[in-house]
């Protein structure tokens, strides 16, 4: 089998993408990755990189750019095309017209997504969103297969083409568990992604003013200047250890020397019934996890008593909830214990990984839906 995935939005070493499905792809065959991140063809563990080259901006990268990864995709005449854009859908129609199959991966539900985008005018994102809507009802029927990465994005592509499935976001947990005796736990609490308002993390920040002898590692990048130099003024950051991007082995690393995870995204309508990937790897790493006071979120960790549930906007209240876990060791070490447990068990990739394979193989012997 060979199998191209194909990005213009994602760097190659995209967790989903690369990391996990990308790796796991190789066990059925032939894998390539077609990106635009500007740092040329190269091959990383057998799998063959090929890079079109970065845009100059957005509205480049949404057209010259997809045309460029059309040509190279058509050229290596894959048995399954694996989409990871909204913007490449239009190839993804050409592709099925060439005879080929293809999957479009929903990595979030990208209606309600655009809603909080805050680079679009806020007088017209509803329209946009509405028109994405229509437009992803018209083409996401035609194609071989659809994937969501959690089971409300599955269940939103279901009335759209029957053949959906949801490829969970789990963590590798080979690529987050630690053994190692040299790893010391610090009173160090830890937040690992990107770093912006609505995420939760100027609330992280203050609630810093409520908990003592307790420093924040921030690992990833910040999504706006402003919003940093913002948050660098409060006088809770001198508790704050700003780390940068971090490659998988650093995250590994880090999370084996803390004590806590955070994970308090805003209330959002495209992050309530989210799956955030750094919460299951928080698990892996047998930290307990504080979360935002979702549902499905309420489910998950005080479900498996693996973390304390918060009010994302209320930093006292997280305050509160990081001491209590640094207060009651004996309490948050059973917290970790549990969530690992869990993401053993159940939110882990190879379980994943199985329902990947099954699809695509599936894929193979399914018709198109062309009308």
């Amino acid at each position: 089998m060979i199998i191209a995935h194909l990005t213009s939005a994602h760097q190659r070493s995209s967790s989903r993408i690369f990391s996990k499905m990308c790796k796991s792809s190789i066990k059925l065959g032939k894998v390539y990755l077609v990106c635009a991140d500007g740092k040329g063809d190269e091959i990383v563990n057998n799998i063959n990189i090929l890079d079109i080259g970065r845009s100059k901006n957005r509205i480049m990268r949404m057209t010259v750019s997809v045309n460029l990864i059309y040509k190279k995709a058509i050229s290596l005449d894959a048995d399954i095309y694996h989409l990871h854009d909204p913007e490449l859908i239009p190839i993804g129609l050409k592709l099925l017209k060439d005879g080929k199959k293809v999957v479009f991966d929903s990595h979030e539900h990208i209606a309600n997504q655009i809603l909080s985008k805050i680079y679009i005018p806020k007088f017209i994102r509803y329209l946009i969103s509405v028109i994405y809507a229509i437009y992803e009802k018209y083409s996401l029927k035609k194609f071989s297969g659809l994937i969501g990465a959690t089971p409300n994005i599955r269940d939103h592509l279901l009335k759209i083409n029957p053949y959906t499935i949801d490829i969970n976001n789990f963590p590798v947990l080979s690529e987050i568990q630690k053994d190692d005796e040299r790893y010391v736990k610090s009173n160090d609490i830890v937040y690992i992604g990107s770093i912006s308002k609505i995420r939760g993390v100027e609330e992280i920040i203050l609630a810093m003013e409520y908990v003592k002898s307790v420093r924040l590692n921030l690992a990833g990048k910040f999504n706006e200047k402003s919003f940093k130099q913002k948050v660098k003024k409060y006088t809770a950051w001198q508790k704050v250890n700003e780390l940068g991007f971090l490659n998988r082995q650093e995250i590994a690393d880090l999370l084996a020397n803390s004590k806590i995870g955070m994970v308090t995204l805003y209330p959002k309508i495209n992050y309530i019934d989210s799956l955030p990937v750094k919460m299951f790897e928080y698990m892996a790493a047998g930290i307990p996890v504080i979360a935002s006071n979702f549902p499905l979120w309420k489910e998950i960790v005080e479900g498996n008593n693996c973390g304390i549930c918060v009010d994302p906007l209320d930093p006292k209240e997280i305050g509160g909830a990081i001491q209590y876990l640094i207060d009651n060791p004996k309490e948050s070490e059973k917290m970790g214990k549990n969530g690992l447990r869990a993401a053993i068990n159940t939110y882990n990739w190879s379980l994943q990984e199985k329902k990947l394979f099954s699809f695509y193989k599936q894929t193979l012997n399914t018709q198109s839906i062309k009308s």
